[in-house]
C-alpha cells in the first residue's frame, strides 16, 4: 500500500502497512532532530540515518540507522522504510543523495545540494540568477594564485569545499600573507573574496515546493563571533526596505533557478553604500531560522515537512518580534557544569532548546534560547538579562 495519495501527496496518518508513513531524513544533528519532532507532531513516522549511536536526531526518531552516509545497506534500509527523504546538513555526500533519489522523493535533489557543496560552483549559479556577489577569485591551481589581482586584497581566502562556522577561513590582507594562507590550508582548491565595509548581515528562508509554490520568513539580522552565529534579530524594520525586497526577491531566485524543493536559507551581507551582495546558501533549514518555532505561527521545519510531503505551504507570520541567541558549550565550561536555567526561564518569553547532546564543547552548538513579547523593547531588555545571566556578551 503506498503512502501517496491521488495527487502524490503523503498525509499526515496516512497508513503503509498498519503503520504511519515515514519520512526520512540524512543526518542526525539538531537540525534533524527538530525536524523529527516537527513530522512526528504531524503524526508521520522518521527515520534517521546517521553513524553517530547518540545523534540528536537518532536518539528520538522512530527509527535510526547507524551507518555511514555511502554505506549501500544503510542506504537502502532508509529506502525502505521512508516515503520520502529529506537532508539536514550540506555535507552528506550528493552521491548518496543520487542513489537515494533514484529510488525516493529526495528533497532537496543532489544537484542542489552539490552547488552549495562548492563555493566556487555556488558563486557561479548566484550570478546566473543576477544576483551580486562580493569580489572573487577561484583559486585551484599555482597559476591561479599568482594570477590574483590586488584589488581582491585585504580578503578572506575560504576553502571551496567542507568550510562551515568560520572553519576553512582565513583573513589575508598581502600577497605574502595569502600564499601562506593556501599552503596553511593544504592547498585545496579556495575562493578569495574582497573584504567589503559590512554594515550588517542577514538572511532569507524559502520554503519551496515541488509544484514551484514558494513562501518566505521575514529577514533575519544576524550577528556572528569568530564565525558562528550568536544571536538573530527579527523585527519589523531591522533591515531597510529597500535592502529587505532585494533579499527576499534575490532569495526566491536562487531558489527558482535550482527548480529547489525544500527549506533553503540564504546569507547576505548588507553593505556601507545601501547595497546588498550575497554571501552564500544552506539548502536547508538554518541557525538564524530557529526563532520561528516559537515567534512565527509555522517554524522553518514545518515548512520542511510540508515540502516533503506535498502538502500546501502557508505563508509564514511573525506573530511577536524575536531575538535568537545562541547557546555554545562554553557556557557548560563556564559554570561548570549546568547552567542556571531556573534564572533564565524566570525571564518573560524565554524559550528554551537543548539538543540532547551529551559532551559540551567550547563552540558546539548545544542549543538556542529564544525570547519573545509584546514589544521589541520588551525583548531587547530581557535579552540583554538572559545574556548576562549567562554571562554572553551583551546583546
Amino acid at each position: 500500500m503506498s503512502a501517496h495519495d491521488a495527487r502524490g501527496r503523503i498525509l499526515p496518518g496516512a497508513l503503509v502497512n498498519g503503520q504511519p508513513a515515514t519520512l526520512g531524513v540524512m543526518g542526525g544533528g539538531q537540525l534533524g532532530r527538530m525536524f523529527v519532532h516537527a513530522a512526528q507532531r504531524m503524526g508521520y513516522f522518521t527515520a534517521v540515518l546517521d553513524p553517530d549511536p547518540a545523534s540528536p536526531a537518532g536518539r528520538v526518531s522512530h527509527h535510526h540507522i547507524q551507518t555511514d552516509y555511502l554505506d549501500e545497506q544503510g542506504l537502502a534500509q532508509l529506502m525502505q522504510r521512508s516515503a520520502a527523504i529529506t537532508t539536514e546538513f550540506e555535507n552528506v555526500p550528493a552521491p548518496a543523495l543520487l542513489t537515494l533519489g533514484a529510488h525516493r522523493l529526495v528533497a532537496p535533489a543532489a544537484p542542489a545540494v552539490a552547488i552549495a557543496q562548492d563555493r566556487a560552483k555556488e558563486k557561479a549559479h548566484f550570478a546566473s540568477c543576477g544576483v551580486p556577489v562580493a569580489p572573487h577569485a577561484v583559486i585551484d591551481t599555482p597559476q591561479q594564485l599568482a594570477a590574483v589581482q590586488d584589488t581582491l586584497l585585504p580578503g578572506i581566502l575560504k576553502t571551496a569545499r567542507l568550510g562551515y562556522d568560520g572553519k576553512g577561513q582565513i583573513r589575508v590582507k598581502t600577497r605574502a600573507e595569502l600564499v601562506a594562507a593556501w599552503d596553511e590550508l593544504k592547498r585545496v582548491p579556495c575562493v578569495l573574496e574582497q573584504l567589503l565595509p559590512l554594515v550588517a548581515e542577514c538572511s532569507v528562508i524559502v520554503a519551496r515546493g515541488a509544484d514551484g509554490q514558494m513562501v518566505h520568513f521575514p529577514v533575519q539580522r544576524n550577528r556572528h563571533r569568530n564565525g558562528i552565529l550568536a544571536t538573530t534579530e527579527v523585527y519589523d524594520g531591522n533591515v531597510p526596505p529597500t535592502p529587505a525586497a532585494q533579499a527576499i526577491e534575490a532569495t526566491k531566485s536562487i531558489a527558482e533557478g535550482l527548480q529547489y524543493v525544500g527549506v533553503l536559507c540564504v546569507e547576505f551581507f548588507l553593505l556601507q553604500d545601501g547595497s546588498l551582495v550575497v554571501n552564500e546558501m544552506a539548502p536547508r533549514p538554518h541557525n538564524s531560522g530557529h526563532y520561528s518555532l516559537d515567534a512565527c505561527d509555522h517554524s522553518q521545519f514545518d515548512l520542511q515537512v510540508c515540502t516533503l510531503t506535498g502538502l500546501p505551504l502557508p505563508q509564514p507570520r511573525l506573530h511577536s518580534p524575536a531575538i535568537m541567541l545562541n547557546l555554545l558549550g562554553d557556557i557548560w565550561h563556564q559554570f561548570h557544569g549546568t547552567p542556571p536555567w531556573d534564572e533564565v526561564l524566570a525571564l518573560p518569553g524565554t524559550h528554551l532548546h537543548l539538543y540532547g547532546k551529551l559532551d559540551a564543547k567550547p563552540g558546539r552548538k548545544m542549543g538556542h534560547l529564544n525570547i519573545t513579547g509584546p514589544t521589541l523593547e520588551q525583548v531587547r531588555a530581557t535579552a540583554r538579562a538572559a545574556a548576562k545571566v549567562l554571562g554572553l556578551e551583551p546583546v
